[in-house]
């Protein structure tokens, strides 16, 4: 036999809904009869769903009777409307045992089917005293709740197999995150590895090409451990941490963006790259987060900018703010990209071969807006920028 607890989403997807109150109350008013309830009825069950009882019947929602004594496992069985109108006067049921049992004289009960055809239950009402049901209204009335009440139940299955995925899918996400920032955060030290090895061979070689071999592979390292902190600062943002910003005066900024400009170059070295850095004063950032911007920047240059058309870079001070802009040549910035382009994992599809995992612009826009800065975007039929700008704060 079936426990109760198998019952319980049933019983709490009608417990739930407002509607089937408020759908049982009406039949109380419109008919007079002292008690309306939605019951669970089974071959071996009948279970209260939701009631309205103004005569003191007794029963709430889980409770239950045995099911082979109630007029409802008729309706089960022949998939019949039951009506009475005074049970004294009905020729069918005035010898049956059910009312006399449970002491009522009229008593309507409709079959609740749900979408797929499948049998939940009966809308039924029952009164001490003779009510006429027999009318087309009072029937009509039935079955519309009785059907309202299946759609209830189609509904709240729909919405619980949709909560349910949506947290399936939460979960797998967190997971996914979880071993990309773990991945990410393994990847450094082989890196680093990498790096310092390409740094003691770079010292111990005289031959040209073999020192510019060396320059191109530690091109390549350093674009791995720029993807690897972009996966990290995802991370980070991702679980709330945001992205650290620690500015401080640095006169050294234009020699590190000089030097990312070189190690794309070796990367791109058919890819002309003009730049013109003037920067006179300190300037208060996160030196490091700025050259992680402007790498990202750049390389996103690299990737969308023509081979032909040089890529322009200027970094200086403009009516006491910092700006650094970005500009490639190339067909415009489709308008339904521009909403998303700072958006984790997007991807242009000019060139989907060459691209990565659509992180570099957002990381640069997170590290624009922990600056206080902005990254703005303008793009033409011939050209694009991207422009960093930032005022220029003076150092704690």
């Amino acid at each position: 036999m079936a426990t109760a607890s198998e019952f319980e989403e049933d019983i709490a997807a009608i417990v739930r809904s407002t509607t089937v109150a408020t759908l049982l109350e009406t039949i109380t008013l419109a008919t007079g009869m002292g008690f309306a309830t939605v019951a669970r009825v089974t071959d071996a069950r009948w279970i209260t769903c939701q009631a309205v009882d103004h005569i003191d019947f007794g029963l709430r929602p889980g409770d239950e009777l045995d099911v082979e004594t109630t007029l409802c496992h008729e309706v089960r069985n022949y998939g019949e409307e039951i009506v009475i109108d005074d049970v004294h006067s009905d020729p069918h049921y005035v010898d049956h045992r059910c009312p006399a049992q449970y002491g009522f004289r009229s008593y309507i009960s409709i079959p609740i089917r749900q979408a797929d055809g499948s049998f939940f239950g009966t809308l039924c009402a029952i009164d001490p005293a003779p009510r006429q049901l027999k009318q087309d209204r009072i029937l009509s009335m039935f079955r519309l709740f009785a059907r309202m009440i299946g759609e209830v139940l189609d509904n709240d299955t729909a919405l619980t197999q949709s909560n349910a995925a949506l947290t399936q899918e939460r979960a797998l996400a967190e997971q996914q995150e979880q071993f990309i920032a773990i991945l990410a955060h393994d990847l450094r030290n082989p890196v680093n590895a990498l790096t310092a090895g390409l740094r003691m061979i770079e010292r111990r070689i005289d031959d040209s090409q073999a020192t510019q071999l060396v320059g191109l592979m530690r091109a390549s390292v350093n674009r791995m451990a720029l993807l690897i902190e972009n996966l990290l600062d995802q991370a980070r943002k991702r679980s709330g941490g945001g992205i650290i910003i620690e500015r401080q005066a640095n006169t050294h900024l234009d020699a590190a963006l000089a030097q990312i400009i070189a190690e794309l170059q070796a990367v791109a070295p058919d890819q002309q790259i003009n730049a013109t850095i003037d920067l006179p004063v300190a300037i208060n950032c996160d030196a490091p987060r700025i050259s992680q911007m402007f790498s990202n920047l750049l390389a996103n240059a690299v990737t969308h900018g023509p081979e032909g058309i040089p890529i322009t870079v200027s970094a200086n001070i403009e009516g006491g703010d910092f700006v650094l802009a970005v500009t490639n040549g190339g067909p415009k910035i489709p308008e339904q990209m521009l909403p998303t382009l700072f958006e984790p994992f997007q991807r242009g599809g000019d060139r989907p071969s060459r691209e990565g995992l659509g992180l570099g612009l957002f990381i640069a826009s997170e590290i624009a807006k922990g600056h206080g800065g902005t990254l703005l975007v303008t793009s033409t039929d011939q050209q694009t920028t991207f422009a960093f700008r930032m005022t220029m704060a003076p150092a704690p």
